[in-house]
C-alpha cells in the first residue's frame, strides 16, 4: 500500500509551521504599528522643539538691555541652533524676528510697524506678517501682527520682540507615508528696559537679513 495516505493524515495534524506562518501575518502589522510609534514620538519631538525655539528667541532677544546690537541677535540665534540641532533646524527651518512698534503717526496712519526684522534658517519661508519697514509712514499694520483673533501690538515707546519660527518637518521613514508638512510656531515677547528699540551694529558684523 502507498504511504501517500499516512503522510497526508499526517500532514493534516501537523502544527509545526502554525508559529512561522502567523508570525508571517502579524509581521508587517506590527512592523506598520511600530513604525507609526516612531513616527508620532519624533513628529512631537519636531512640534516641541520649534515651540521652544520660536519662544526663546523672543524671550532672550527682549531681555536685552539698554540698546540692541546685531551681536545680541546673532547669539539669541546661536542659542536657537543649539536647541534645534537634533531635528536639523538650520537646513530646514526658518526664523524670523522682528521689533514690532508703534509707528507713532495719527489719524488713519496710525498703527504698528516693524523698526528691524532678521532672520536665520535656511528653510524656504517668508515673514507673513510684512517686512522691515512695513507699516512705518501707514496702517499696513493697524491692529499688528498675529493670526487673525491673536494679534498683538506694542505699546507707545516700547517694542515687542515678535517671532515666526517654521520647520519643513522631516520624516523618519517614507514622506508619503507621513508628511505633515510645516511645522509652525509664533511667540511674543515685550522688551525689558530697552530705552533705544535701534538695532546697531558696533563690530560692523554681517547682518542677517531675511532677503
Amino acid at each position: 500500500m502507498s504511504p501517500l495516505p499516512t503522510r497526508l493524515r499526517e500532514l493534516e495534524t501537523d502544527e509545526s509551521g502554525v508559529a512561522i506562518i502567523e508570525f508571517a501575518l502579524i509581521a508587517p502589522l506590527f512592523l506598520m504599528v511600530l513604525c507609526t510609534g516612531l513616527e508620532l514620538a519624533n513628529y512631537a519631538r519636531a512640534q516641541l522643539r520649534v515651540s521652544e525655539i520660536a519662544m526663546s528667541v523672543a524671550d532672550n532677544a527682549g531681555r536685552v538691555m539698554g540698546g540692541i546690537d546685531e551681536a545680541n541677535v546673532q547669539e539669541v540665534f546661536a542659542g536657537a541652533a543649539s536647541i534645534g540641532e537634533s531635528i536639523d533646524f538650520e537646513a530646514n527651518g526658518r526664523i524670523v524676528l522682528s521689533s514690532l512698534e508703534s509707528n507713532g503717526r495719527n489719524g488713519r496712519s496710525a498703527g504698528q510697524m516693524i523698526r528691524w526684522q532678521r532672520c536665520w534658517g535656511d528653510g524656504n519661508f517668508e515673514p507673513a506678517y510684512g517686512t522691515q519697514g512695513t507699516g512705518r509712514t501707514n496702517d499696513a499694520l493697524a491692529q499688528g501682527m498675529g493670526r487673525n483673533g491673536h494679534r498683538i501690538a506694542a505699546s507707545s515707546n516700547t517694542a515687542i520682540m515678535f517671532v515666526e519660527a517654521s520647520y519643513a518637518y522631516q520624516p523618519l521613514i517614507v514622506a508619503a507615508l507621513f508628511n505633515p508638512g510645516t511645522i509652525r510656531y509664533e511667540s511674543a515677547f515685550n522688551v525689558r528696559g530697552r530705552q533705544n528699540q535701534e538695532l546697531s551694529n558696533a563690530q560692523g558684523l554681517t547682518v542677517a537679513h531675511c532677503d
